[in-house]
């Protein structure tokens, strides 16, 4: 049985774990400490999103995060899924396919309009697993100006 665990402060190391382990992946830059902060500011503050461990049989195999975003174009509060994890031993079993369920659940709760995510070109995996859970591909491109 799945689980979606609200992330508690006395769990960020578990996340923690996991982050670095995600990051590694596309050699993402991951610094511990700042990443610790972040946590602790994102629990802190329900307008910035919301995060969940993923558990399956009492073991945490993964977790997801959900970032909040005020948009005119859709009328409203949207999210980005910035993060959705799971370890190497449940992959292709499901539990991402229940993810996205719940979070499309708990997106009615939270009143959004519209959930965007971006991946790796190379990750075809999980390019299907959105697909073939109602995702579409955006017809704009994502541009980036780092501060």
């Amino acid at each position: 049985m799945i689980v979606f665990k609200t992330l508690e402060v006395t769990e960020i190391d578990s996340l923690l774990t996991m982050m670095k382990e995600f990051y590694s992946i596309d050699n993402y830059p991951f610094d511990l400490n700042v990443t610790e902060k972040l946590l602790l500011e994102f629990i802190n503050n329900s307008n910035l999103g919301k995060a969940w461990l993923i558990v399956s049989n009492d073991k945490i195999v993964g977790y997801v995060i959900l970032t909040f975003i005020f948009s005119f174009e859709y009328q409203g509060r949207i999210a980005f899924l910035d993060e959705l994890y799971l370890i190497e031993e449940v992959r292709g079993k499901g539990i991402g396919s229940q993810t996205l369920l719940f979070i499309k659940a708990v997106s009615q709760k939270f009143s959004l309009k519209l959930i965007y995510l971006e991946l790796e070109q190379h990750n075809k995996k999980a390019e299907k697993l959105y697909l073939s859970n109602g995702f579409e591909k955006h017809n704009r491109k994502l541009l980036k100006y780092k501060i």
